[in-house]
């Protein structure tokens, strides 16, 4: 509701100043050829030209967390161990096991649970280089609408049949995990620490063709026009304006194998949060269900456009214009649990910065 309100003042004001001036300063007298009123339809085009920003990650498992280990594979443990110790960490590992790769670790015949705790890192906030979205390009039909208050000022409300917009992907999405582990005890003797380091494929945000997501978009925007030449003897007026934007995304669809990738994550994090974090490392789902939810943030932005209008007559012309807006929105992802807990939140800036192209026939009255 605050949106639509926000929105509705932003561009009744305009048009409320349009009218109190041409009461106050009614300088041009018609002469009956001369329209207040003009609306023209055509083919709008947006070219986005912003860049992508690095996804940035939070989750629930800050610093310095302490997990059970639970069950994990020999074979999950030697793929994540960087310490100096290594080789003789991987040697008692194969002792243990007798060289089964696939032994679990949380319950070894006789010698019971050797998986012990690990002290994780990294998972509590992080930026992903090389990743982020970028909105594509994408056609409507445009409605132009304008009030002259004389024959040279104007107001133009811009809009037009909201396009779906795809959203286009980039990079994979990695979440770096470090820590150390301290195993449990060989007959009361405890095994040595040792530190882990692994980079944890997230999810690919280039998959599905590239298309990470959709939105249907509402770019609304309120100009005021200065329009060169006089009615009535040039046929061909260029013009300028300014004004502002205003963008609302709704209908937002995540790509169905980048949200299932999220929810595995979800539950990577929820079995660290249960103490399993060894289920978490090899995939395996947590306890609870995931839900994904995205939202991009609506906001406002200056437009700027030059363009031309061509009499064909006193009431029908052809117009075309170019249009710049420096608009971003800020787009976030969350990954909650059947609890409704928050466990992933991962945004970036979607800088759209799009070129509008409008090419219409219009109609005067």
């Amino acid at each position: 509701m605050k949106k639509t309100l926000t929105l509705a003042c932003a561009i009744a004001a305009p048009l409320l100043f349009s009218q109190s001036a041409v009461a106050a300063f009614d300088y041009f007298k018609s002469d009956g050829s001369f329209k207040r009123f003009s609306v023209s339809a055509g083919w709008l085009h947006a070219s986005p030209q912003g860049k992508a920003n690095p996804m940035q990650t939070t989750t629930v498992i800050k610093d310095g967390t302490v997990a059970n280990n639970g069950s994990i594979k020999v074979s999950t443990v030697k793929d994540i161990i960087d310490d100096p110790k290594q080789d003789q960490i991987n040697g008692l590992l194969d002792f243990v096991s007798l060289g089964n790769g696939d032994l679990d670790l949380g319950n070894v015949p006789v010698l019971g649970n050797l998986s012990g705790t690990s002290v994780i890192n990294g998972l509590g906030e992080w930026t992903s280089a090389g990743t982020g979205l970028e909105a594509d390009d994408a056609d409507t039909v445009g409605l132009l609408f304008n009030y002259y208050m004389n024959d040279k000022w104007s107001m133009e409300l811009k809009a037009g049949i909201p396009p779906k917009v795809d959203i286009l992907g980039q990079g994979q999405v990695f979440a770096p995990l470090t820590g150390t582990v301290t195993p449990g005890k060989v007959i009361g003797i405890p095994l040595p620490d040792f530190n882990i380091s692994k980079d944890i494929p997230i999810t690919d945000l280039t998959q599905g063709g590239g298309v990470a997501s959709s939105a249907r978009a509402w770019l609304p925007a309120a100009e005021v026009h200065y329009q060169f030449g006089k009615s009535g003897v040039n046929k061909f007026r260029p013009y300028v304006g300014a004004g502002v934007l205003y963008a609302y995304f709704n209908d937002i669809e995540l790509n169905d194998g980048i949200r299932n990738d999220l929810e595995m994550a979800g539950h990577q994090i929820q079995n660290i949060k249960d103490g399993k974090a060894g289920a978490a490392l090899e995939g395996i789902k947590s306890s609870q269900g995931m839900s994904v939810d995205v939202e991009a943030d609506s906001s406002f932005a200056p437009i700027f456009t030059v363009g031309a209008t061509y009499d064909f007559n006193d009431r029908w012309y052809g117009v075309g214009s170019v249009s710049y807006a420096k608009l971003d929105s800020d787009t976030t992802i969350t990954v909650k649990n059947d609890s409704g807990e928050e466990l992933i939140r991962a945004g970036t800036t979607l800088d759209i910065d799009p070129y509008i192209t409008y090419l219409g026939v219009g109609y005067r009255f």
